[in-house]
């Protein structure tokens, strides 16, 4: 038995999710097999927005459907993509004139499921188009787009598509605010602790004690390297160093701070790393107009964190603080 609650390790996504809507029932429902959606639908005459991935990253992707945000997660089997049929099948309930918003994180197993399912769309007259999140820096400041990993940073991006889209925004528009805002988003991990998979009990991969790796990737995957643990201001300093590095803010800038706990790292420990992160913004002249600390996307019990930076422009800080969502993971009042 692995040190888990859980039960037949082969109903942990049916499960989870059936707790999940429960819970919260008044914001979102099973829509089909593995698949998430609100409660209350949104007007057919705006686009849609979507999102697929696999389970164990509780509370990503679905903690995040609900009004202003989300209207439909599609989920895979633990650490793994949901097929392309089911995909589809999300698709053609959502299926409207004012089109789909797709948004996907840069991973292998997404990107096929969603290209196959978008180009099953296409052939059946079905309006969608896609954002591709890819804001992992860890394989070098330089490296193309298309060798990033989307990590966390797909949620506040879900916020800022999600805002637009409810407040009746063209799919075309949708995807320019988007796409300006992924443009200048990067997002850096640090793990000092693997986790383990829940239904095979495997750890993904193994850090000795008083060691850490930043880069290290949503699965564990390896990462930038293997550095003896510091304390927290080093480590914070050296991530929003890379982090600013590779965005180049200038004084005077907007930016998004936020730090994603990934599974066993206490509030404690989160706060005290975003205090300096937020230290070194402020002394370069940059203003931390949005900011965040909590767990949005997470892998199990691995301990680390993700720092997540984003430089804004108004609207996007708009959409961020000031336009309402009622997702069960994430809610903003709005003015």
């Amino acid at each position: 038995m692995m040190n888990k609650f859980i039960n037949d390790p082969d109903n942990l996504t049916t499960e989870l999710l059936e707790g999940y809507v429960m819970a919260y029932s008044n914001q979102v429902a099973i829509g089909g097999e593995n698949i998430i959606v609100r409660a209350h639908a949104k007007a057919e005459d705006k686009v849609a927005v979507i999102t697929l991935g696999g389970s164990g990253h509780e509370p990503a992707l679905s903690g995040f459907v609900g009004d202003g945000m989300l209207d439909c997660s599609v989920v895979g089997d633990i650490f793994a993509a949901p097929g392309a049929q089911r995909l589809f099948q999300a698709l053609q309930m959502f299926k409207r004139e004012a089109g789909i918003l797709l948004v996907v994180l840069n991973h292998s197993g997404d990107i096929m499921s969603a290209n196959m399912a978008c180009q099953l769309a296409e052939r059946t007259g079905i309006k969608v188009k896609t954002i591709l999140t890819h804001d992992d820096i860890s394989a070098g400041l330089d490296a193309p787009d298309e060798d990033r990993r989307g990590l966390a940073g797909c949620v506040p991006l879900i916020k800022i598509v999600g805002a637009a889209a409810e407040e009746g925004k063209s799919l075309d528009e949708i995807i320019e605010i988007g796409e300006r805002f992924n443009a200048r988003l990067a997002t850096l991990a640090v793990a000092m602790k693997s986790c383990t998979h829940p239904q095979n009990g495997m750890t993904i991969s193994d850090l000795p004690d008083g060691e850490i790796e930043i880069g290290m990737g949503q699965h564990g995957e390896g990462g930038g390297g293997r550095k003896q643990l510091v304390s927290a201001n080093e480590t914070a300093e050296e991530m929003i160093g890379l982090l600013m590095k590779k965005l180049q803010p200038k004084a005077g800038n907007k930016a998004l701070l936020i730090i994603n706990g990934v599974g066993a790292t206490t509030h404690m420990e989160m706060n005290i790393v975003y205090r300096k992160a937020h230290q070194v913004l402020e002394n370069a002249g940059i203003e931390v107009a949005a900011a965040r600390i909590g767990e949005l996307l997470t892998v199990q019990e691995q301990a680390g964190f993700q720092m997540i930076l984003g430089l804004l422009d108004d609207d996007h800080i708009d959409y961020l603080n000031n336009k309402m969502s009622n997702a069960p993971y994430w809610t903003t009042i709005g003015k």
